[in-house]
This record gives C-alpha cells, sequence and structure tokens, in this order.
C-alpha cells in the first residue's frame, strides 16, 4: 500500500512516441506519481525492468515484438508485485478477456480522461481491480453470453500458466521451499502466487484447494 508521501512509481510501455509524450504531460504534475522509465517495445521495457522495478505498469497491447498480453502473462509469472493496467485502443471482447486472464490489474481505454487515469492507476498500485465503464460492461456481455449457451465459467481459466505450476504442485503436497527450489523462484513469491489462486478460485485454505483440485480432476485419488 502506498502511502501518502511515497510515489507511485509508474512504466510507461507504448510504441507510439506522441502517446508517451502526451501520457507524461497527464501525469507530470501528479504529485503522487513518479514516471519511472518508459519503453517502446517489450524487449526495451524488460531491459529496463532488470534495473528499474515499477509499482505500476501503463502497458499497450499493441506492441512490434511481444504484445501486451504475453508482458502481462511473464510480469504475473516473475514479478507478481508489478501491477498492470492495460490502456488500449482495442476494447473487444477477446482482447479483454485475455488481458483479465493474462494478470492485468485493470483495462481502460486510450479516450479515458486524465481523472479517470489517475484513479486507475491509484486503485491498481492498492492491490484492487480497476476497470472503466466501458470494459466492464464488455465483460458482463462476455459473461452473460456463456451463461446463455450454458457454458459454465471455468474459474480454473483465470489462473496464469505460473499459478497453473504452483496449483498442482501444492495440491500434490510440496511444500513452499520446494515448490520455490523446482521453479528457481522465492518462497514470498510463491506464497504470493498461492494467495492469489485461493482467492481466484474462491477457497480459503490448502485443504479447500486440494479439495476442489479433486473434483475439478486436478488431482485424482485412486
Amino acid at each position: 500500500m502506498t502511502t501518502a508521501n511515497e510515489k507511485i512509481k509508474l512504466a510507461l510501455v507504448d510504441d507510439h512516441d506522441i502517446v508517451r509524450h502526451g501520457l507524461k504531460l497527464l501525469l507530470e504534475n501528479e504529485e503522487q506519481i513518479e514516471i519511472l522509465f518508459e519503453a517502446s517495445d517489450g524487449t526495451t521495457f524488460f531491459e529496463n525492468l532488470e534495473n528499474s522495478l515499477p509499482d505500476v505498469v501503463l502497458l499497450d497491447i499493441s506492441l512490434p515484438d511481444i504484445s501486451g498480453i504475453e508482458i502481462t502473462k511473464r510480469l504475473s509469472a516473475e514479478y507478481p508485485g508489478v501491477f498492470v493496467l492495460i490502456l488500449s485502443m482495442y476494447t473487444d471482447e477477446d482482447f479483454v478477456i485475455n488481458a483479465v486472464k493474462a494478470g492485468a490489474k485493470g483495462y481502460l481505454p486510450k479516450n479515458s480522461k486524465r481523472e479517470e487515469l489517475i484513479e486507475a492507476i491509484k486503485t491498481v498500485r492498492s492491490g484492487d481491480e480497476y476497470f472503466s465503464k466501458q470494459i466492464s460492461e464488455t465483460m458482463a456481455r462476455s459473461y452473460i453470453n456463456k451463461v446463455k449457451d450454458d457454458k459454465e465459467p471455468d474459474p480454473l481459466a483465470l489462473l496464469t500458466e505460473r499459478e497453473h505450476e504452483i496449483l498442482k504442485y501444492v495440491v500434490e503436497g510440496f511444500s513452499n521451499s520446494e515448490i520455490s527450489a523446482k521453479l528457481f523462484i522465492s518462497v514470498r513469491t510463491v506464497e504470493t502466487h498461492k494467495t492469489r489462486i485461493l482467492q481466484k478460485l474462491g477457497v480459503k485454505s490448502t485443504v479447500e484447494l486440494v479439495k476442489f483440485a479433486i473434483k475439478n480432476k486436478i488431482i485424482n485419488i485412486s
């Protein structure tokens, strides 16, 4: 949680110079936000990430080398403490749902107003989700359409690839330290992922998680 005197460290990732420049002008007078660095593509972004870790990444989906969706997936897996806020001209259902599945904490169209952008950045930094009214309506339509088609939403689809890996190890009985060693990540990162898995699947403990895994045939009891 950012304190009143602590600035939100922000990374801007967009392949259009004029867009990044415009965003900097919009945000430069906001006392609680510091633009840590900017990048025009995914490769440059990850190079910068090695030396400067932002709190929030303001990310476009369409980039020349790595898509914003793939960047979001990688951040969710490797940097769970870095939150992604998508800012894109693409607001179709597929883009929105894929971004959410990848781990994006928020999504705004590029025609959003400055006040909403700042609110979204602060909300995402706090660990909560922020979706504009337009994006929320898109997500609601997607859910309604699935219900109409008699397709019950799969909660496992909400998990990232790394979360699926950790879920499998947890239900197989591996400890946090053992999972850490297997995946070459810190124990704290494992714990963070486990917390998110519990939240996404709507369970409160490892025991409930194992029951969920059995019910959904993630593991089988012979």
